[in-house]
């Protein structure tokens, strides 16, 4: 009886390591971020979490839940409802390949996305802070083994 209590104990403890030490994708750390449920949903209508749990290197500039209510009253649910149309636009309008770190990031610097539009973002860097496209970066460099939220 002591062998099978101490197989099951060690079980236990390599279920907790294994699990424990797997490794955040860009979708886990918006996921477990109380700040990005409306970006969460967002993801999920438009069937981003498959692609962002992948290998690649993202870096998604991530609108805050408060970003997303300052929208003009009726905006979000019209692009929830359009969820393979302008939401999917705006949303690969906030993602970039490859890591981009703010150490990396320059005043004036011009960043393609995945938008298929022609719209780059814009980083300015002030006393003020930094912006992308005039939005204030208040969090960065939220490392994940695939990207950088």
């Amino acid at each position: 009886m002591r062998t099978y209590k101490f197989y099951l104990m060690i079980l236990a403890i390599f279920m907790t390591v294994s699990f424990s030490s797997r490794a955040e994708s860009v979708v886990d750390i918006i996921v477990n971020s109380p700040n990005h449920t409306i970006l969460e949903t967002a993801l999920i209508e438009a069937n981003f979490i498959d692609d962002l749990e992948g290998s690649g290197s993202f870096t998604v500039f991530a609108p805050t839940d408060a970003a997303f209510s300052a929208l003009p009253e009726g905006t979000l649910e019209a692009l929830l409802a359009d969820s393979r149309g302008v939401l999917t636009q705006i949303l690969l309008y906030h993602m970039v390949k490859g890591k981009v770190m703010s150490t990396d990031l320059s005043d004036g610097l011009i960043v393609d996305t995945y938008n298929d539009s022609d719209e780059k973002l814009t980083v300015t860097i002030s006393e003020e802070g930094v912006f992308i496209n005039n939005a204030k970066v208040t969090l960065a460099d939220l490392e994940a083994e695939n990207g950088v939220v």
